[in-house]
């Protein structure tokens, strides 16, 4: 699989400081299903950045693997006190390394699919797949309207997300979250997904 080229430098954007999207604390609608959802097992989170919704999940009892792009978000992930069973590493969803095929129980995306280029969409989904166990869940926060000063880059519709995920996940709810950060109230849109 050969993703469509990101135009964006997303080290160059952790060097420089210039990463509006880091509120400094886990997702507000993350916690919320962590409230009445437990998500156990091995968990991958995709563009993980600063590890804060890693260290939500593990500290929930999670074994969690954080992925980002960027090695300064990994060291900065890494500079926070240890929660529990909480790593990270450097590398691309694209090109994951054979031992994480069908190793996860969890997949939680939050900024991730929203951040990468819409032509790679579909190539995400098959990551994600393959990224999990037969009868994997897969939890998402998508940014239906990002249009905020610090929201991604790319929003998605409902349509869109049926498109690409309904052959591959069933979906088994979805709900427009309760809580959000500051600027993104009503522009997000939670799914709960299970492997085909």
């Amino acid at each position: 699989m050969k993703p469509v080229e990101d135009p964006v430098d997303w080290e160059a954007r952790y060097l420089s400081g210039d990463t509006p999207w880091d509120e400094g604390y886990a997702a507000p609608a993350l916690k919320e299903f962590l409230t009445r959802h437990p998500i156990l097992g091995e968990v991958l989170v995709p563009g993980s950045g600063p590890g804060h919704d890693v260290r939500a999940l593990a500290t929930g009892g999670a074994n969690v693997i954080g992925l980002d792009l960027s090695p300064t978000a990994i060291a900065l992930a890494r500079s926070y006190p240890r929660v529990r069973e909480e790593h990270y590493e450097q590398g691309n969803l694209f090109t994951l390394p054979a031992s994480w095929i069908g190793r996860f129980d969890w997949v939680v995306e939050h900024t991730c699919f929203c951040a990468i280029p819409p032509a790679s969409r579909r190539d995400y989904v098959q990551a994600i797949s393959r990224s999990l166990k037969p009868g994997g869940q897969y939890f998402a926060i998508f940014y239906l309207n990002p249009a905020a000063p610090s929201g991604p880059p790319h929003g998605v519709s409902r349509e869109e997300i049926a498109t690409l995920f309904n052959s591959n996940f069933e979906l088994l709810d979805e709900w427009l979250p309760t809580n959000a950060f500051e600027g993104r109230e009503g522009r997000e849109l939670c799914q709960l997904r299970q492997k085909s």
